[in-house]
């Protein structure tokens, strides 16, 4: 029995498991070195953070194929290449790529767990204030605050008013709870 068992390993083992918390602690400690690492790739900030999104998706999806015996970070970084290199495959071959019905239907879940303590720092703000604190985040995740939060709309009514996967939305909501509540607190400690 482990006195200190490694706490990556044990976020991992709870992400698979099914931890809304566990998701958010990953994609909190490795948003950046997968979106620095599109970053340089890409040398645009929206492809690199569209990719980073889906990398974090198929992550998500894929959590229980990942083998402890390798590096987490390594592991991110194969799945953001290869979205990658399918991209610029799909570009060079000038054909639109189009998710058939058969696979939306087989949309993955990620558990949700409410509030979140950036759930709890957007309730808090007046509502003058805090739309003022959304317009400074960037107009996809705008969109996405405003359809699940204003408008109401499920993940999968999201998802069918962007045309995109379900776990695309989650980890964008995701990010965009995560940046807003920056930019509140950030304000506060002005």
């Amino acid at each position: 029995m482990e006195i200190n068992p490694d706490p990556l390993l044990e976020k991992i083992k709870e992400a698979k498991e099914g931890s809304q918390a566990a998701f958010n602690y990953l994609l909190d400690k490795y948003w950046n070195d997968v979106y620095g690492f599109q970053l340089k790739k890409t040398k645009n900030e929206y492809e690199a953070e569209d990719i980073t999104i889906q990398t974090f998706s198929k992550a998500f999806n894929k959590i229980d194929t990942f083998d402890e015996n390798y590096s987490f970070t390594t592991w991110l970084i194969a799945i953001s290449k290869n979205i990658h290199i399918d991209q610029i495959r799909k570009k060079s071959a000038s054909i639109s790529s189009k998710t058939s019905v058969q696979d939306e239907n087989r949309l993955y879940e990620i558990a949700d767990e409410t509030p979140t303590i950036e759930d709890k720092l957007i309730k808090e703000q007046h509502l003058e204030q805090l739309l003022a604190d959304i317009k400074q985040l960037k107009p996809h995740y705008q969109e996405v605050i405003n359809l699940r939060f204003f408008q109401e709309k499920s993940y999968k009514e999201i998802a069918n008013s962007l045309n995109e996967p379900m776990n695309n939305v989650k980890v964008k909501l995701l990010r965009a709870k995560k940046l807003l509540a920056e930019i509140i607190e950030n304000r506060k400690l002005k």
